[in-house]
Formats: C-alpha cells, structure tokens, sequence
C-alpha cells in the first residue's frame, strides 16, 4: 500500500535476554532472529523508514548489515528487564530529528510475520480512524475454557459460565494480542504512551504467522515453519 502519512518503523532489540541469550541475533534458519523482521519491514510498502533502537552495539551491527537504520545508540537505563516496551518507542519519536504521522512497532520475536501484515495493520489503522491497531489471534484455547486454581488446587472458571455453550463452535470469538505488529498516531502515542485504548482496532493474524518466541521451544517451532518455506 502507498499512502501519503510518514510511518516509521522501529525494531526495539535490547541485549539482554534471561530465557535465550543473545536471543535477537541468535541464528534463525540461516539468519539472525532480528534479520527477519528486517526484511519484512524494509519490504513492507507502508514504512517510510526502518530502524533498530538497541544498546548493543553487536546488534546495531548486525541491524546495519541486513538493511536496517541504526541512527542512536539507545541508552542503556531503557534496556532493562522491567523497560516498558513502550519507552523505546517514545525515545526514538523524541530523538529523532524528523518528524512522523505513524510509529510502526515490530518486535524481533516475530519472525514469521509477512511484510503484507505490517500494511494492512496500516492499512486498518488508516481506514478506521482509530488511534492504534494491534495484531491479534485466536488463541488455540478459548479463555472461556479456561480456570484459576487456588492455593489448594481447586479450580473455578475464569469467566463465570452460566448458559455458557458446550461446543467449542459455539463459544464467543476471543483474540489475544499476538506482539506482531503495533500502529499508532504519534500525535495520539506520545500523549498516552500506549497502544492500547477503548478505540484500539485488532488485525486478526493467522496462528502460523503469530508464533512469538519466547523460549526454546519456541525457537524450534520457528525453524521448522521456516524450513518447510525455505
């Protein structure tokens, strides 16, 4: 998609990682796990620029060399384990020299997102005239089968059941956001510092392209979707 707005699109990549090391640049099926949100976002028609915040000066390389902007060095007080992850975002609108409409963010945990997924969230965004749009699924489990369990192992529904359907075809449509992409008005962001808003829109992704990595287990899942697309 072509539109007239300035997006700008930042990739947050910090070094530090407690459940995989290293992980945004650890090999991913012959890349660095950062290179694929990468390419997508450098293919994506809606960005008018592409940049990697990161404190990691490895990072910031391996960013140059696949394509990416790396205009600053974040500092190293928004890179830590209990950083919002919206306080990147906000560091790279107030640094930044030049001025957006939209502020585009792809987190590098999400490899398997298309460069057709970061337009149409645009795309909705524009469309609709909400503030923010964020990427969403359907999980594999409806939260409305779902339990709490209390300090001696009793369970209780999460959401009260009442006249609640026994077929999985008949509970209500649930959506969880899935960290793939996030839309925003910058105007609108740097006033709330979030994404999320009573008029927020969800882009409804497909599971295999939702997977966001977090664990071993997740890696390998990644590897193999992207070895049966390679």
């Amino acid at each position: 998609m072509k539109t007239a707005a300035r997006i700008l699109g930042i990739i947050p990549a910090r070094g530090g990682s407690k459940g995989l090391p290293r992980k945004n640049i650890r090999m991913l099926a012959g890349k660095p796990l950062i290179a694929w949100t990468i390419e997508s976002a450098l293919a994506s028609d809606a960005l008018t620029r592409v940049i990697v915040s990161s404190e990691d000066r490895e990072i910031l390389e391996t960013a140059r060399q696949w394509g990416a902007d790396v205009p600053f060095v974040r500092p190293a007080e928004l890179a830590q384990d209990a950083t919002p992850g919206v306080a990147p975002v906000a560091h790279a609108l107030e640094t930044l020299p030049e001025t957006y409409d939209f502020v585009v963010l792809l987190q590098p945990t999400s490899p398997l997102r298309e460069p057709g997924d970061i337009d149409a969230a645009v795309r909705l965004c524009l469309e609709t005239g909400a503030p923010a749009c964020v990427g969403v699924v359907e999980p594999d489990k409806s939260p409305y089968w779902m339990f709490a369990r209390d300090a001696a192992g009793r369970l209780s529904p999460l959401i009260p059941r009442g006249d609640m359907p026994l077929r999985r075809q008949e509970l209500p449509a649930a959506y969880a956001v899935n960290g793939a992409v996030y839309v925003a008005s910058v105007p609108w962001f740097l006033r709330e510092k979030t994404f999320f808003s009573p008029q927020t829109v969800g882009y409804v992704m497909p599971r295999k392209r939702s997977l966001d990595i977090d664990d071993e287990l997740d890696f390998a899942i990644a590897e193999m979707m992207l070895a049966r697309h390679s």
